[in-house]
């Protein structure tokens, strides 16, 4: 249950953003406990578990690798490419992670991170205190997401599109970290947050 003393952090922005810099930072620096909504995914789709069966139904075998695991570059490449394969994944997925969030804030810390990247997406907003998001300019975030996942101009822009824009993401926040300047500039941001925003 929330408590109003207690803070929980909503953290997300848009794909390669630095989400996770921002989560590392809290967690080794000021020692707070992250959540992570791409471990509860992928722990969603672990071979053999009703997400997994749905999938391969849907799909056939084409879409796992020879050791039976998911072969999570073709299905992006469905998903991100087609609208309506995206929400039916989502729809198979959002309510497990969902479900791990819920008991993840039962534990009795008084800072917690919970880092989601498609927090408003998934209507997961309910289940913090307040909401922070990463935003960097509409290039950097291209050109980040071009080099840290290997795509084509044309695969960054299809995953970034898919989301929520960071401009509507950043009217929703509490907190706007602005990833578009040096590392060091983004952590004096974390710190200037954590240090004066009162608890939620």
């Amino acid at each position: 249950m929330k408590s109003q003393n207690r803070r929980i952090i909503g953290l997300t922005g848009g794909i390669a953003t630095g989400k996770s810099t921002v989560a590392h930072y809290l967690a080794t620096h000021h020692h707070l406990p992250i959540f992570d909504a791409d471990i509860y995914a992928r722990e969603a789709v672990e071979v053999g578990s009703p997400v997994y069966q749905a999938i391969a139904q849907r799909y056939g075998l084409d879409l796992f690798l020879e050791d039976g695991t998911l072969n999570r570059k073709k299905l992006g490449d469905i998903i991100f490419n087609n609208a309506e394969e995206r929400v039916w994944l989502e729809q198979q997925i959002h309510p497990y992670v969902r479900d791990r969030f819920a008991e993840a804030i039962q534990k009795p810390y008084p800072k917690i991170v919970c880092v989601i990247p498609l927090l408003f997406e998934a209507g997961i907003t309910d289940l913090v205190t307040e909401i922070w998001v990463v935003i960097c300019s509409p290039q950097q975030q291209l050109e980040r997401l071009m080099q840290r996942n290997q795509l084509t101009r044309e695969q960054a822009l299809a995953r970034i599109n898919s989301q929520m824009s960071l401009a509507e993401k950043a009217s929703r926040a509490d907190v706007v970290l602005d990833n578009s300047s040096t590392p060091e500039a983004l952590l004096q941001q974390i710190d200037a947050v954590i240090k004066n925003r009162p608890s939620a």
